[in-house]
Protein backbone atom coordinates (compact mmCIF):
# COMPACT_ATOMS: atom_id res chain seq x y z
CA UNK A 1 0.00 0.00 0.00
CA UNK A 2 1.89 3.39 -0.89
CA UNK A 3 2.36 5.61 1.88
CA UNK A 4 0.10 8.82 2.05
CA UNK A 5 2.00 12.17 1.70
CA UNK A 6 1.70 14.48 4.29
CA UNK A 7 0.17 17.88 3.67
CA UNK A 8 2.00 20.02 6.66
CA UNK A 9 4.41 22.05 5.91
CA UNK A 10 8.03 20.70 5.50
CA UNK A 11 11.14 22.06 7.27
CA UNK A 12 12.27 23.50 4.09
CA UNK A 13 9.14 25.63 3.31
CA UNK A 14 8.62 26.52 7.06
CA UNK A 15 12.96 27.59 6.87
CA UNK A 16 12.05 29.67 3.59
CA UNK A 17 8.95 31.14 4.48
CA UNK A 18 10.41 32.30 8.27
CA UNK A 19 13.22 33.93 6.59
CA UNK A 20 11.16 35.30 4.01
CA UNK A 21 8.95 36.89 6.79
CA UNK A 22 11.82 38.83 8.53
CA UNK A 23 13.15 40.37 5.46
CA UNK A 24 9.81 41.61 4.05
CA UNK A 25 8.93 43.36 7.57
CA UNK A 26 12.28 44.91 7.53
CA UNK A 27 11.96 46.21 3.96
CA UNK A 28 8.52 46.94 4.82
CA UNK A 29 9.80 49.64 6.93
CA UNK A 30 12.26 50.93 5.24
CA UNK A 31 9.43 51.26 2.30
CA UNK A 32 7.61 53.09 4.50
CA UNK A 33 10.42 55.45 5.57
CA UNK A 34 11.35 56.36 1.94
CA UNK A 35 7.53 57.10 0.79
CA UNK A 36 7.39 59.75 3.70
CA UNK A 37 11.04 61.10 2.27
CA UNK A 38 11.25 60.33 -1.35
CA UNK A 39 10.30 64.01 -3.75
CA UNK A 40 10.77 62.71 -6.88
CA UNK A 41 7.20 61.33 -8.63
CA UNK A 42 8.80 58.33 -10.57
CA UNK A 43 10.91 57.31 -7.17
CA UNK A 44 7.76 57.73 -5.28
CA UNK A 45 5.91 54.86 -7.49
CA UNK A 46 8.52 52.60 -7.39
CA UNK A 47 8.69 52.61 -3.70
CA UNK A 48 4.47 52.21 -3.32
CA UNK A 49 4.90 49.24 -5.66
CA UNK A 50 7.49 47.55 -3.46
CA UNK A 51 5.68 48.79 -0.46
CA UNK A 52 2.30 47.34 -1.40
CA UNK A 53 4.17 44.49 -2.82
CA UNK A 54 5.93 43.12 0.48
CA UNK A 55 3.00 44.08 2.49
CA UNK A 56 1.01 41.33 0.36
CA UNK A 57 3.56 39.01 0.71
CA UNK A 58 3.68 39.45 4.73
CA UNK A 59 -0.07 38.53 5.10
CA UNK A 60 -0.18 35.75 2.92
CA UNK A 61 2.54 34.12 4.80
CA UNK A 62 0.57 35.13 8.30
CA UNK A 63 -2.44 33.17 6.45
CA UNK A 64 0.48 30.14 5.77
CA UNK A 65 1.56 30.03 9.10
CA UNK A 66 -2.67 30.51 10.96
CA UNK A 67 -3.66 27.68 9.15
CA UNK A 68 -0.92 25.63 9.92
CA UNK A 69 -1.48 26.98 13.74
CA UNK A 70 2.61 27.89 13.48
CA UNK A 71 3.71 30.87 15.69
CA UNK A 72 3.88 34.15 13.44
CA UNK A 73 7.48 35.75 13.93
CA UNK A 74 7.49 38.87 15.36
CA UNK A 75 10.08 40.80 12.90
CA UNK A 76 9.63 44.33 12.28
CA UNK A 77 6.98 46.74 12.37
CA UNK A 78 6.76 50.29 11.04
CA UNK A 79 5.43 51.88 14.59
CA UNK A 80 8.34 49.78 16.31
CA UNK A 81 11.46 50.53 14.25
CA UNK A 82 10.92 53.76 12.46
CA UNK A 83 10.78 56.97 14.16
CA UNK A 84 7.72 59.17 13.79
CA UNK A 85 9.81 61.97 13.34
CA UNK A 86 10.93 61.72 10.16
CA UNK A 87 13.54 63.12 8.58
CA UNK A 88 15.27 62.55 5.56
CA UNK A 89 18.41 60.89 5.31
CA UNK A 90 19.30 59.06 2.10
CA UNK A 91 18.48 61.20 -1.68
CA UNK A 92 16.31 59.75 -4.00
CA UNK A 93 19.43 58.78 -6.07
CA UNK A 94 20.36 56.52 -3.29
CA UNK A 95 17.02 54.72 -2.25
CA UNK A 96 16.42 53.67 -6.09
CA UNK A 97 20.21 52.26 -6.01
CA UNK A 98 18.66 50.38 -2.40
CA UNK A 99 15.78 49.24 -4.23
CA UNK A 100 17.86 47.96 -7.10
CA UNK A 101 20.20 46.03 -4.96
CA UNK A 102 18.03 44.05 -2.59
CA UNK A 103 15.67 43.25 -6.11
CA UNK A 104 18.51 41.83 -7.48
CA UNK A 105 19.03 39.69 -4.00
CA UNK A 106 15.20 38.68 -3.65
CA UNK A 107 15.29 37.43 -7.52
CA UNK A 108 18.11 35.20 -6.29
CA UNK A 109 16.63 34.02 -3.07
CA UNK A 110 13.36 33.51 -4.48
CA UNK A 111 14.71 31.56 -7.27
CA UNK A 112 16.48 29.33 -4.49
CA UNK A 113 13.25 29.36 -2.48
CA UNK A 114 11.05 27.80 -5.21
CA UNK A 115 14.04 24.95 -5.73
CA UNK A 116 13.37 23.55 -2.58
CA UNK A 117 9.59 23.81 -1.61
CA UNK A 118 6.74 21.18 -2.83
CA UNK A 119 3.60 21.82 -1.80
CA UNK A 120 1.31 23.38 -4.35
CA UNK A 121 0.27 26.89 -2.02
CA UNK A 122 4.00 27.56 -1.50
CA UNK A 123 5.22 27.17 -4.94
CA UNK A 124 2.33 29.10 -6.25
CA UNK A 125 3.10 32.16 -3.56
CA UNK A 126 7.10 32.08 -4.60
CA UNK A 127 6.35 32.41 -8.28
CA UNK A 128 3.86 35.35 -7.57
CA UNK A 129 7.20 36.57 -5.63
CA UNK A 130 9.63 36.45 -8.47
CA UNK A 131 7.34 37.68 -10.56
CA UNK A 132 7.30 41.06 -8.59
CA UNK A 133 10.74 40.96 -8.46
CA UNK A 134 11.16 40.84 -11.50
CA UNK A 135 8.44 44.02 -12.42
CA UNK A 136 10.32 45.95 -9.46
CA UNK A 137 13.68 44.80 -10.83
CA UNK A 138 12.75 46.37 -14.14
CA UNK A 139 11.07 49.23 -12.96
CA UNK A 140 14.16 50.42 -11.09
CA UNK A 141 16.47 49.46 -14.00
CA UNK A 142 14.29 51.57 -16.71
CA UNK A 143 14.16 54.54 -13.68
CA UNK A 144 17.87 54.84 -12.95
CA UNK A 145 18.43 54.92 -17.23
CA UNK A 146 16.32 57.67 -18.11
CA UNK A 147 18.11 59.47 -14.99
CA UNK A 148 21.54 58.76 -16.30
CA UNK A 149 22.60 57.16 -13.07
CA UNK A 150 22.71 53.33 -13.85
CA UNK A 151 26.05 51.64 -14.21
CA UNK A 152 26.50 48.95 -16.77
CA UNK A 153 29.02 45.88 -16.76
CA UNK A 154 31.69 46.30 -18.95
CA UNK A 155 31.29 45.61 -22.44
CA UNK A 156 33.34 42.83 -23.71
CA UNK A 157 34.98 42.68 -27.33
CA UNK A 158 33.46 40.46 -29.95
CA UNK A 159 34.68 36.53 -30.09
CA UNK A 160 36.13 35.78 -33.48
CA UNK A 161 36.49 31.88 -32.50
CA UNK A 162 35.62 29.14 -30.05
CA UNK A 163 38.70 29.39 -27.67
CA UNK A 164 40.21 26.21 -25.64
CA UNK A 165 42.38 26.60 -22.37
CA UNK A 166 46.02 25.23 -23.74
CA UNK A 167 48.45 25.78 -20.55
CA UNK A 168 47.87 25.84 -17.37
CA UNK A 169 49.38 29.50 -16.80
CA UNK A 170 45.46 30.41 -17.15
CA UNK A 171 45.39 29.54 -13.24
CA UNK A 172 48.11 31.33 -12.25
CA UNK A 173 47.53 35.01 -10.73
CA UNK A 174 50.58 35.51 -8.28
CA UNK A 175 54.29 35.63 -10.63
CA UNK A 176 54.58 36.61 -13.90
CA UNK A 177 51.95 38.13 -16.46
CA UNK A 178 48.62 38.07 -15.44
CA UNK A 179 45.95 36.47 -18.05
CA UNK A 180 43.08 39.27 -18.64
CA UNK A 181 39.84 38.57 -16.56
CA UNK A 182 37.19 36.18 -17.72
CA UNK A 183 33.70 37.42 -18.62
CA UNK A 184 32.27 35.63 -15.35
CA UNK A 185 35.09 36.99 -13.09
CA UNK A 186 34.89 40.34 -14.35
CA UNK A 187 31.02 40.40 -13.37
CA UNK A 188 31.19 39.14 -9.70
CA UNK A 189 33.91 41.51 -9.47
CA UNK A 190 31.45 44.23 -10.50
CA UNK A 191 28.14 42.98 -8.55
CA UNK A 192 30.63 42.94 -5.47
CA UNK A 193 32.05 46.31 -5.76
CA UNK A 194 28.87 47.58 -6.27
CA UNK A 195 27.14 46.10 -3.19
CA UNK A 196 30.29 47.22 -1.38
CA UNK A 197 29.35 50.77 -2.01
CA UNK A 198 26.09 50.38 -1.09
CA UNK A 199 27.17 48.74 2.12
CA UNK A 200 29.01 52.09 3.08
CA UNK A 201 26.77 54.49 1.85
CA UNK A 202 23.79 52.82 4.14
CA UNK A 203 26.54 52.19 7.35
CA UNK A 204 26.89 55.81 6.99
CA UNK A 205 23.16 57.26 6.87
CA UNK A 206 22.23 54.11 9.43
CA UNK A 207 25.24 55.15 12.47
CA UNK A 208 23.64 58.46 12.45
CA UNK A 209 20.19 56.91 14.30
CA UNK A 210 22.84 54.62 16.92
CA UNK A 211 23.05 55.78 20.36
CA UNK A 212 24.83 52.79 21.80
CA UNK A 213 28.50 52.64 21.20
CA UNK A 214 28.40 49.38 20.80
CA UNK A 215 26.76 49.66 18.18
CA UNK A 216 28.01 52.35 16.50
CA UNK A 217 31.55 50.91 16.59
CA UNK A 218 29.92 47.72 14.68
CA UNK A 219 28.82 50.21 12.17
CA UNK A 220 31.95 52.02 11.56
CA UNK A 221 33.72 48.83 11.34
CA UNK A 222 31.33 47.26 8.93
CA UNK A 223 31.44 50.81 7.01
CA UNK A 224 35.16 50.22 6.54
CA UNK A 225 35.15 46.67 5.85
CA UNK A 226 33.09 47.68 2.76
CA UNK A 227 35.34 50.52 1.66
CA UNK A 228 38.32 48.40 1.85
CA UNK A 229 36.72 45.63 -0.13
CA UNK A 230 35.33 47.84 -2.62
CA UNK A 231 39.26 48.94 -3.15
CA UNK A 232 40.50 45.45 -3.78
CA UNK A 233 37.93 44.73 -6.42
CA UNK A 234 38.17 47.94 -7.62
CA UNK A 235 42.07 47.11 -8.21
CA UNK A 236 41.47 44.20 -10.37
CA UNK A 237 39.07 46.00 -12.81
CA UNK A 238 42.18 49.15 -12.57
CA UNK A 239 44.86 46.34 -13.99
CA UNK A 240 41.99 45.80 -16.81
CA UNK A 241 41.06 48.84 -18.19
CA UNK A 242 37.66 48.79 -16.13
CA UNK A 243 37.93 51.25 -13.09
CA UNK A 244 34.89 52.14 -11.80
CA UNK A 245 34.14 55.01 -9.24
CA UNK A 246 31.17 54.66 -7.42
CA UNK A 247 30.34 56.04 -4.10
CA UNK A 248 26.81 56.36 -2.82
CA UNK A 249 28.15 57.72 0.87
CA UNK A 250 27.99 61.03 -0.80
CA UNK A 251 23.77 60.80 -1.33
CA UNK A 252 23.34 60.54 2.72
CA UNK A 253 22.21 63.63 3.91
CA UNK A 254 23.80 64.60 7.89
CA UNK A 255 20.96 64.32 10.29
CA UNK A 256 20.65 64.23 14.58
CA UNK A 257 18.27 62.24 14.49
CA UNK A 258 17.19 58.63 15.58
CA UNK A 259 15.17 57.56 12.30
CA UNK A 260 15.56 53.86 12.87
CA UNK A 261 15.96 51.38 15.86
CA UNK A 262 18.84 49.83 16.20
CA UNK A 263 17.23 46.14 16.32
CA UNK A 264 16.55 47.03 12.43
CA UNK A 265 19.88 48.64 12.03
CA UNK A 266 21.60 45.35 13.10
CA UNK A 267 19.15 42.93 11.07
CA UNK A 268 19.69 45.01 7.81
CA UNK A 269 23.57 45.30 8.12
CA UNK A 270 22.98 41.08 8.72
CA UNK A 271 21.20 41.01 5.94
CA UNK A 272 23.62 42.58 3.59
CA UNK A 273 26.67 40.10 5.14
CA UNK A 274 24.69 37.29 4.79
CA UNK A 275 23.99 37.49 1.09
CA UNK A 276 28.24 38.69 0.65
CA UNK A 277 29.22 35.48 2.16
CA UNK A 278 26.69 33.94 -0.52
CA UNK A 279 28.23 36.49 -3.27
CA UNK A 280 31.93 36.49 -2.57
CA UNK A 281 31.45 32.40 -2.55
CA UNK A 282 29.76 32.86 -6.10
CA UNK A 283 33.08 34.96 -6.71
CA UNK A 284 35.37 32.00 -5.58
CA UNK A 285 33.51 29.58 -7.93
CA UNK A 286 33.55 31.08 -10.97
CA UNK A 287 37.16 32.18 -10.75
CA UNK A 288 40.04 30.36 -12.38
CA UNK A 289 43.08 33.12 -11.16
CA UNK A 290 44.70 31.73 -8.55
CA UNK A 291 44.92 35.78 -6.92
CA UNK A 292 41.22 35.89 -7.48
CA UNK A 293 40.65 33.06 -5.31
CA UNK A 294 42.85 33.60 -3.15
CA UNK A 295 41.37 37.58 -1.99
CA UNK A 296 37.88 35.84 -2.26
CA UNK A 297 38.86 33.76 0.32
CA UNK A 298 40.41 36.28 3.10
CA UNK A 299 38.21 38.24 2.26
CA UNK A 300 35.40 36.03 2.91
CA UNK A 301 36.66 35.28 6.42
CA UNK A 302 36.93 38.68 7.33
CA UNK A 303 33.17 39.25 6.92
CA UNK A 304 31.98 35.83 8.46
CA UNK A 305 33.98 37.03 11.50
CA UNK A 306 31.87 40.40 11.30
CA UNK A 307 28.96 38.40 10.87
CA UNK A 308 29.97 36.19 14.21
CA UNK A 309 30.31 39.69 16.51
CA UNK A 310 26.86 41.13 15.05
CA UNK A 311 25.25 38.16 15.70
CA UNK A 312 26.43 38.30 19.20
CA UNK A 313 25.52 42.18 19.67
CA UNK A 314 21.97 40.87 18.98
CA UNK A 315 21.83 37.94 20.81
CA UNK A 316 23.25 40.34 23.62
CA UNK A 317 20.54 42.73 23.29
CA UNK A 318 17.61 40.50 22.55
CA UNK A 319 17.29 41.64 18.99
CA UNK A 320 17.77 38.03 17.48
CA UNK A 321 14.32 36.00 16.92
CA UNK A 322 15.33 32.35 16.56
CA UNK A 323 13.95 30.58 13.38
CA UNK A 324 11.54 27.23 14.15
CA UNK A 325 13.51 24.95 15.24
CA UNK A 326 13.03 21.11 15.99
CA UNK A 327 11.90 20.07 19.55
CA UNK A 328 14.12 18.10 21.59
Amino acid sequence: MQKKESSRLSSAEISQLWGSFMGESSQVCMFSYFLSTAEDKKTKNIIEFAYHTSCRQLEEIKSIFSKEGRTIPHGFHVEEDISPKVKKVFTDEFILEYIHQFARMGLRAHGINLSVVKRQDIISYYKKCLTDAIELYEMVVEALSSKGIYRSFPEMPLSKEVDYIQRQSFLSGFLGKKRPLTAPEITNLYANLHRNALGAGLMTGLIQSTRSEEVKKYLIRGKEIAEKHYEIFNDFLKENGMSSPLHWDKEVIPQDLKVFSEKLIMFLSSSLTSAGIGFYGLGIGTSFRRDLGVSYNRLLGEIELYAEDGTNIMIDKGWLESPPKKED
